[in-house]
């Protein structure tokens, strides 16, 4: 998987230049988006397909600062997938010195159309296998 990358916009700093913790959050999204179009599986095609998958944890884990301007890789990958609970982990590192900017993970669910939770395995076993084979242990 290529990692997402992004700039630190000057709107997501706060008064002394250091971006707010809650845009880390943000970043997460788009770089989980980005995993998913890589591996075939976008939230458009979810969506299509009737699945919502809603953030039920997150946690992040601060490690140093960054400001306007700095590039920032992210890595994603799956955690842990046993049919229920998706679990990504997220690394954030500063691209002009490879330094981790930030730790996290999410936790998502996955509900049909009416709001109820999917057995994956039997109803999506496409969708099952792929995020089954690409558990890491890192």
């Amino acid at each position: 998987m290529r990692e997402y990358r992004r700039k630190v916009h000057y709107y997501e700093t706060d008064r002394m230049g250091i971006t707010h913790h809650s845009n880390y959050i943000r970043w997460m999204e788009e770089a989980r988006i980005d995993f998913l179009e890589q591996i075939g599986w976008s939230y458009r095609r979810l969506e299509e397909m009737g699945i919502t998958s809603p953030v039920i944890a997150v946690d992040c884990r601060y490690k140093m600062s960054t400001t306007f301007d700095d590039e920032i890789c992210i890595s994603v990958r799956i955690k842990e997938f046993k049919g229920v609970k998706l679990q990504l982990a997220y690394t954030m590192s500063r691209a002009e010195d490879g330094k981790i900017v930030l730790e996290g993970t999410t936790e998502h669910g996955f509900l049909d159309k009416h709001g109820r939770p999917i057995r994956m395995k039997k109803e999506y076993p496409e969708l099952f296998q792929t995020l089954t084979q690409l558990v890491s242990e890192e």
